[in-house]
């Protein structure tokens, strides 16, 4: 769901279904409105954002599904956008389709996407342990291409055998009004209120500590930061010195949270304010149809979900799990917050190792003492 989406109030909710107010007529004035226009403003609105959070926010990197499906969700904005601005300008005379069988076919094609798209990410997580790891990246990015497609025929088969795109005349606000019959996403719904109540059970055991705590990471956060302006990969310290710093830093986060809720924490830190304008929209009733609903910020959200699960998972055999493409949370800062590894600019060093990275030992020259240099294989 996105935010501004009450321009859609033109449409009647009626359940899973809504009817589209496409035109209206007054009886008292004789006024007629067409709506064609503001549906264009709400899908320029959602094309708009959703190359924004494109750009800003997804991997680049389409060896894994959800970025490819960010992707195809993208482009296929842009050309709904366009087509129905292409009918808006030609009229339901020249046009070559009418507005009602565009929105009507496009709710439910979007309407179709999420449960595939959720299942296909998470064989895509759970295949990062098998033979399938092997693949080439090519090879990864064939088989991401041709499910998406898949993906997306589903969705236009789905759409030819459930949508009937016929404009009816009803009384509408004492007046007459041409509507369309399109459908909203009951699954995008379900998910986000379901995450939404989860996450706050989540946070309430822990509530007085939650403030604490992100003071903590933020200071992590920074120490890492720090640590990557720096192009020495030698560090150097006073033992005495170093030991006493590890204490006080220890002492600070004392009692440490549990990584399940750690990282729960490193979620919700992003995705909260877009979980409670999703929610508000849905408690006030606010009608939004699956073309716009499914965008891009709910398939990040997801996508967020299942690489958080997936480093949780992995991050209890291994130091913190980072062979997973670039995600929006700070997933190794919230680790590290709650294993409560010492002093943060030596653990600075270890957040982000990159997957071809080798792990290597700097020799000590004979002048340095051994115990002031710290190598990365000496690094928990």
């Amino acid at each position: 769901m996105l935010p501004g989406s009450s321009s859609s109030s033109t449409d009647i909710n009626l359940g899973d279904k809504m009817l589209a107010v496409l035109e209206q007529w007054d009886d008292a004035s004789g006024c007629h409105t067409s709506n064609i226009g503001k549906y264009f403003a709400l899908l320029l609105f959602k094309s708009g954002l959703d190359t924004v959070v494109f750009f800003v926010c997804s991997r680049k990197k389409y060896t894994h599904f959800p970025s490819m499906c960010s992707l195809s969700i993208t482009l296929a904005d842009l050309l709904l956008t366009f087509l129905l601005a292409a009918v808006w300008l030609l009229g339901a005379e020249r046009s070559f389709v009418s507005p009602c069988y565009l929105l009507a076919n496009a709710s439910a094609i979007y309407g179709a996407l999420p449960l595939p798209m959720m299942c296909l990410g998470l064989l895509d997580y759970c295949s990062e342990e098998t033979r399938l790891r092997n693949q080439t990246a090519f090879c990864k990015l064939l088989r991401n291409v041709v499910l998406t497609l898949l993906v997306w025929m589903y969705g236009v088969i789905y759409s030819f055998g459930s949508v009937t795109a016929e404009q009816k005349e009803l009384d509408y606000l004492g007046g007459k009004a041409l509507v369309c019959e399109v459908e909203e996403s009951t699954l995008t719904k379900v998910f986000i209120l379901g995450l939404f109540t989860a996450s706050l059970f989540a946070l309430l055991p822990f509530w007085s500590s939650i403030p604490r705590w992100v003071r903590e990471a933020d200071k992590i956060y920074e120490a890492q930061e720090a640590q990557k302006n720096q192009r020495s990969d030698l560090f150097f310290t006073q033992s005495a010195e170093t030991k006493s710093s590890e204490e006080n830093y220890q002492e600070n986060i004392s009692p440490r949270p549990p990584m399940c809720f750690s990282l729960t924490l490193a979620f919700l830190m992003f995705w909260m304010p877009y979980l409670v304008m999703s929610v508000a929209c849905l408690i006030c009733g606010i009608a939004v149809p699956a073309y716009i609903s499914v965008n891009l910020l709910w398939l990040e959200c997801f996508n967020s979900l299942l690489e958080g699960v997936a480093f949780w998972v992995k991050s209890k055999s291994q130091m913190p799990y980072s062979n997973l493409p670039e995600n929006l949370c700070s997933w190794q800062v919230y680790w590290h917050l709650s294993k409560g590894v010492g002093q943060p600019q030596l653990s600075a060093a270890i957040f982000n190792p990159s997957e071809e990275e080798t792990l290597y030992s700097i020799s000590v020259c004979k002048e340095i003492p051994s115990k002031y240099v710290i190598s990365r294989e000496a690094l928990p």
